[in-house]
């Protein structure tokens, strides 16, 4: 996605999650001339793989540790329409919730403003790409591959395993 900048995954408490900015293009929009619901999800995606990749997992690395993401359940729940050009920030955070094989990533997509467009709450697993199991405790595993495991397990289970807001 053109425009987009993120932050660090392990900033220190109190920095707010992880974050990417994106701006809406003009193919985004549906027929109302807003953006497609199926494109806030690809922001969110987007959004995802930009955090893993501030933490230092590659795709192909992780791809190539045997575990590939794997979704699970999710919603979304829409509060604004967004336009073409409008600049968005659309938040990731990943949480323990506390079943040693899923995580709740809780996302946010919100104006340069601060004006709340989307929510979204999904659980995931890491799933065995050979024996097509989730993996147990798949943060830890997330972890073992980034540049800096004990920022990334600071980072993902501050919230004590608490699941998504709801």
């Amino acid at each position: 996605m053109t425009g987009a900048t993120a932050s660090r995954p392990d900033a220190a408490p109190g920095q707010g999650p992880f974050s990417v900015r994106i701006e809406v293009r003009i193919y985004e929009l549906d027929g109302q001339g807003h953006v497609n619901s199926a494109v806030y999800h690809q922001y969110a995606e987007h959004a995802r793989w930009c955090f893993l990749a501030a933490a230092g997992i590659d795709h192909a690395a992780l791809l190539g540790s045997g575990v590939g993401p794997v979704f699970l359940e999710s919603t979304i729940r829409f509060r604004r329409e967004l336009g073409t050009g409008d600049q968005v920030d659309v938040t990731c955070e990943l949480r323990d919730r506390g079943d040693g094989r899923t995580f709740a990533i809780p996302q946010r997509i919100q104006l340069a403003d601060g004006t709340l467009a989307a929510e979204l709450e999904s659980v995931c697993g890491l799933l065995d790409l050979q024996r097509r199991k989730l993996v147990p405790d798949p943060l830890r595993r997330l972890a073992s591959l980034a540049a800096d495991p004990a920022g990334f397990l600071a980072a993902t289970v501050a919230n004590g395993g608490r699941d998504a807001p709801g």
